[in-house]
């Protein structure tokens, strides 16, 4: 019998005939699975509309709707989705058709035990492995967009130290020439900026070389965010910026079930980002808040804010807001990312508001874990 899911959750297989027999027998081949049976195509379609299923094995005569409009029907709504054709007729055009439609099999009847379970088996290995290759090929994009982004953030601050230490070897910039104290402030400006994207990519690939790793342990959130603010507080201050903190010791009556090295960076991304989109004697506020079984910490600033359109990309992978359109902004565009996606897989929610002019609040919320 096929084992379905090898000590994880089992398959889900969706049979679709109007036959219960049928059903039945194609049911008991899969024992390890979990089975749903649909009589028709709108009877299935109404299952696929609140159930996800791994595989759907379906006739095609049937009232209604056929297995051929079926299928074409799942392909407009899932497209990834495989599916096997039973049929009883061996119709060279009918097979051609169901082929064309997007079927990734089928079985003739009467149906041979065997050849039912072999089919669903090898249609299932091959999706595995579509799924596999197409992971791969996202990740090259995801590595060449990344290494085009670094040249990208590189390329200007050191094209602009290179031309001054050329130009001094070449005798062009002198230290008694009026702009050389200007061109000198620029450089050391380039030079921060350098120093700080390093920094920045060393910090991103600490925190995500390791990022399917989640040990978690007692931890307090808010001794998490004042560590931060202390580490991010010069930065602040070379802005001229406050950072009001209110956060309760312990943060919440029990501890906090988390992975102290990612609420650390998704806290300290959150913190950066106020911080960097904020202006001059802006004002950030940090408070920290046990409501019911809740744990909220919010981080909200002063800055300018984040339109509508440009809301909706924040959690995209590379993706800089850059109001000014000066192409930049410090950073690689992760750090909204990862955070989201290490606050989820925490068991936490993450979520930011905005209005322009006014500024944004970046909310973390957790459950409180039980006693």
């Amino acid at each position: 019998m096929p084992a379905g899911g090898n000590g994880h959750s089992p398959k889900k297989l969706l049979i679709v005939d109007d036959e219960p027999l049928i059903r039945d027998l194609c049911a008991g081949v899969f024992d390890t699975y979990k089975v749903l049976q649909a009589e028709d195509g709108f009877d299935a379609l109404r299952f696929l509309s609140h159930e996800d299923v791994d595989i759907v094995l379906t006739d095609v005569n049937m009232p209604n709707i056929d297995g051929l409009e079926f299928l074409r029907i799942i392909r407009q709504e899932q497209p990834d989705l495989p599916v096997i054709l039973m049929t009883g007729y061996s119709d060279k055009e009918l097979i051609l058709d169901a082929l064309k439609a997007g079927a990734d099999d089928f079985i003739t009847k009467p149906i041979s035990v065997l050849q039912l379970s072999t089919t669903v088996e090898k249609v299932l290995e091959r999706h595995a492995l579509r799924g596999e290759l197409a992971d791969l090929r996202h990740i090259d994009r995801l590595k060449n967009d990344f290494l085009g982004l670094i040249s990208h953030k590189l390329k200007t601050p050191t094209a602009a130290i290179s031309l001054f230490i050329q130009n001094l070897a070449e005798g062009v910039e002198s230290p008694t020439d009026e702009n050389f104290l200007q061109i000198l402030t620029m450089v050391q400006a380039e030079t921060t900026y350098l120093e700080k994207l390093i920094q920045d990519l060393l910090y991103f690939s600490e925190a995500t070389l390791h990022k399917d790793e989640m040990t978690l342990e007692l931890t307090d959130l808010g001794q998490v965010a004042r560590q931060v603010i202390e580490e991010l507080q010069p930065t602040a201050q070379g802005k001229a910026q406050q950072i009001n903190a209110r956060i309760p010791s312990p943060m919440s009556e029990r501890l906090l079930l988390l992975q102290p090295q990612k609420i650390h960076f998704a806290v300290r991304a959150l913190l950066d980002n106020a911080i960097k989109f904020t202006p001059r004697q802006g004002i950030i506020e940090v408070r920290g808040v046990q409501q019911g079984d809740r744990v909220r910490l919010t981080i909200q600033d002063s800055g300018m804010g984040i339109p509508e359109p440009e809301l909706a990309k924040i959690f995209n992978k590379f993706y800089q807001f850059d109001p000014h359109s000066t192409g930049q902004v410090r950073g690689f565009g992760l750090g909204l990312y990862y955070a989201r996606d290490f606050i989820r897989a925490m068991g936490g929610q993450l979520q930011i508001d905005s209005q322009p002019e006014i500024g944004t609040t970046a909310t973390i919320e957790f459950p409180l874990p039980g006693k």
